[in-house]
């Protein structure tokens, strides 16, 4: 599915996130999170087109604008998540969702995939456990990549 790149003597590696927003001028601010992503993760190889959806697992009158983006990475899983939060941060975000309750949000980056690897640790997991139930991820992220793994291949 991915596959590491070798760039000036360093190891870059491919990894998905998915990007949501539902407050303020969404477009706007999906595009400079792509700005920070490629600045703070790595270079932005491939971006999907913007997707319009109804928020998930809460109600808003606000429709989220989502969009997902493959990023040349030398991080490890657990920087690039320590970074996607600082961004989230830096944008304005001041909660995070827990055990299921959403809220809106300016901003929103989840890892979704990081090469083949699979990650169980408190606080990340990947590839991330609920994008196979997500259309606002899944439509994006089919555009950008060749093959998702299978729900039937994502331990838990």
């Amino acid at each position: 599915m991915t596959k590491q790149h070798q760039v000036e003597d360093q190891i870059h590696h491919e990894v998905y996130l998915g990007l949501g927003s539902n407050l303020g001028d969404k477009r706007e601010n999906i595009a400079q999170a792509i700005h920070l992503l490629n600045e703070q993760v790595g270079e932005v190889l491939r971006q999907s087109e913007l997707y319009v959806s109804e928020p998930w697992g809460f109600v808003s009158a606000h429709d989220f604008v989502n969009a997902c983006v493959c990023c040349a990475t030398s991080l490890s899983p657990r920087q690039v998540l320590r970074a996607t939060q600082r961004i989230e941060r830096r944008m304005g975000r001041t909660r995070k969702s827990h055990d299921g309750v959403y809220h809106d949000r300016i901003i929103d980056i989840d890892i979704l995939l990081y090469d083949d690897l699979q990650v169980n640790e408190p606080g990340l997991i990947i590839p991330h456990p609920l994008m196979h139930q997500r259309d606002f991820v899944m439509i994006p992220l089919r555009s950008i990549i060749s093959e998702v793994r299978g729900e039937s291949q994502v331990k838990r």
